[in-house]
This record gives structure tokens, C-alpha cells and sequence, in this order.
């Protein structure tokens, strides 16, 4: 806010000149009313003191955290389209994939091109079961405070296959058999081209 400027006796003798010799534009207006004396305010009651407050003593410590399930409990627990019988067999490495592709050390960008390509091209070659190898990832926890998952192919590469194109190609995601990669593979069971 800025102060108020008080003039001078100068500057007062001139003001006062100027103002003799002016007219009212309107003889009939009333001069300015006193200024109101200034309003007081009223007295603020006192508040109640905070009470004290303790990090976390709110927090339900029973609660499971609300982190998502990782992608092999997820897989896991996902619903059998295909064959029960074939399903078991798949599971326990019994089945041999048809073909396969390693996604080992390709970029997010480098890999989707690649697994659409062999996703769509095997359901067009007429195969039932590949193996689609991601590896597990590096471990690159950066001590920051938001948790880093490793791995980003091995949980981005269900996501895409849950999506179009390869969504109507696909029948069955399951994480392989430690014989053919284990949590570092999946084994995907595509449909039959109609």
C-alpha cells in the first residue's frame, strides 16, 4: 500500500490559490460529508488449542496396502479360455512352444512393433502356443519414495496383448514353465484363424 504524500506549505499556499478560483460545475452539490470515524473491530474469542497429532495414528494397520497385484498373481489368477486339460499341460512345460521371440534389451518402442508382428504372423502360420520372452528386468530401485517395479517388459507386454489387434488373436496368457523362462517368459495361446 502506498503512503500518503503530505504537501508542503508551498504547495499548500498554491493549492489553496488554484481552489479560490474555480467554480463549482453544480452550485447545488453538497460539499463532501465528514469522513465516518473508522469502524472497531470486534474482539476475535480465543480458539480452543489444537489437540495433539501424531503422524500415522489414524492409519488402519490392518489394511492391505492398496499397491496393484503384481502380474503374475494377476495372470494367475485370470479366468482359463482354452482347453483345461491343454491348460494343465501348458503350465506345467509339458507343451512345446511352436515358436518364439526374445524382447531381451529392446525399448518399449522397439519392442511392440516386434511382438505384433510375431503375435499376428504366428495365428496367420496357423501356431497354437509361443513363448515370448521379456526377461525380468534389471533391479533399479532409485531409493526415491515412489516404488519402481522391474522389469518394464515383463509388465508391459500383457497389457498389450490384452489390447487390440493382438486382444483377437490371443486366447491364453500364462507366465511360462521355469524350463522355458519361468517369470522371465510367457507362454501365449493364440486362437485358431477362422
Amino acid at each position: 500500500m502506498r503512503r500518503p504524500r503530505h504537501l508542503s506549505p508551498e504547495e499548500r499556499a498554491l493549492w489553496d490559490r488554484v481552489k479560490g478560483t474555480t467554480k463549482p460545475m453544480s452550485p447545488e452539490a453538497k460539499p463532501d460529508p465528514a469522513p465516518l470515524p473508522p469502524l472497531r473491530k470486534k474482539p476475535v474469542a480465543p480458539r480452543d488449542p489444537l489437540p495433539d497429532f501424531h503422524v500415522g495414528q489414524k492409519a488402519d494397520a490392518h489394511r492391505p496396502n492398496d499397491l496393484l497385484p503384481s502380474i503374475t498373481h494377476r495372470l494367475a489368477n485370470a479366468p482359463v479360455n482354452m482347453d483345461s486339460k491343454s491348460f494343465g499341460k501348458m503350465k506345467r512345460g509339458k507343451l512345446v512352444p511352436e515358436a518364439r521371440i526374445d524382447l531381451h534389451g529392446m525399448t518399449m518402442a522397439e519392442a511392440h512393433p516386434e511382438l505384433l508382428a510375431f503375435i499376428l504372423g504366428s495365428q496367420a502360420m496357423g501356431r497354437r502356443l509361443v513363448l515370448v520372452i521379456t526377461g525380468k528386468g534389471k533391479d533399479r530401485d532409485d531409493g526415491g519414495p515412489i516404488p519402481t517395479r522391474n522389469g518394464v517388459l515383463r509388465h508391459q507386454v500383457p497389457q498389450w496383448m490384452a489390447l487390440p489387434p493382438l486382444a483377437q488373436a490371443i486366447l491364453q496368457v500364462t507366465p511360462a514353465h521355469l524350463k522355458h523362462g519361468g517369470h522371465g517368459a510367457y507362454y501365449v495361446y493364440l486362437r485358431r484363424r477362422r
